[in-house]
């Protein structure tokens, strides 16, 4: 027979009373992380990934961890490659949280729910966790709805992605560990040609040398070989042996880098 009809079984305001206690345990017992969304620089179709993807945004907002007897999954695990960090966590978050934390981002990939790639950053053990999987039919529509998401996710591995959010607590992982030569790169002066070219400081005699932005105007008409340490006088450096010199000084040889044995031969 069909159900009672003079019970409801989820109306409107008992789906926000439901939604409302759940936002204030979370609040109670929730853990502050940092959500992180992916964005996309150059996919790959077929592999269905983008190896150069980048986090430029994070957004606080509080989840409750599933996991109350530490991390779930194979842990640590030694493979034939070495050691490979394998620990999981289940997060809780609020559906109307999310959204109201969430509303203003441009850059998700699935606009209505958190996705699959994003980050977790979760300061308590210092770790980034990748999201998995998002479940959002548990619980199983108890009293018709459904307000929360379960993100299964897994801890990351850094891969050279770029992060630029503006915290420095989650943006030093990138400085730390990235290998991409392009971030110690010199930027040079506009050149002649739309290539740009270093400029030189001056070119006295048959030398030129280069000087930081920080040294005196004066330093322009000083000879290049630095024979009477006019270089370091100019620069407030009154002994030789002081190692604070703050004029790049090439006329000194680098004992340690410089060889004059090339193939056999002396030079």
């Amino acid at each position: 027979m069909p159900t009672n009809v003079y019970f409801d079984h989820g109306n409107t305001n008992e789906q926000r009373l439901y939604e409302d206690l759940i936002i204030e345990q979370l609040a109670i017992y929730g853990q502050d992380v940092y959500y992180l969304p992916r964005t996309l620089v150059n996919e790959d179709s077929i592999l269905g990934e983008d190896t150069s993807s980048k986090f430029t945004s994070a957004y606080a907002v509080e989840m409750y961890v599933e996991n109350t007897d530490g991390f779930e999954g194979e842990q640590d695990i030694i493979r034939k490659f070495g050691v490979e960090l394998r620990d999981d966590v289940s997060l809780v978050v609020s559906k109307t949280r999310w959204q109201k934390v969430l509303e203003a981002e441009n850059n998700l990939i699935v606009t209505s729910r958190p996705n699959e790639g994003d980050l977790i950053w979760f300061p308590v053990v210092n770790a980034f966790f990748e999201i998995q999987f998002v479940e959002h039919e548990q619980p199983f529509y108890q009293i018709q709805d459904v307000p929360v998401y379960k993100l299964k996710c897994t801890k990351w591995e850094y891969s050279s992605e770029e992060i630029s959010t503006g915290l420095y607590d989650i943006d030093q992982t990138e400085e730390a560990l990235s290998t991409n030569m392009l971030a110690y790169q010199i930027s040079v002066e506009e050149g002649t040609d739309s290539s740009g070219a270093i400029m030189m400081e001056s070119d006295i005699g048959d030398k030129s040398f280069i000087l930081l932005e920080s040294a005196p105007a004066e330093l322009g008409d000083k000879q290049i070989v630095d024979q009477s340490h006019k270089f370091e006088a100019a620069s407030g450096v009154t002994s030789t042996s002081d190692s604070s010199d703050d004029v790049l000084d090439f006329s000194e040889r680098n004992p340690f880098g410089e060889s004059d044995y090339h193939f056999g031969k002396d030079f």
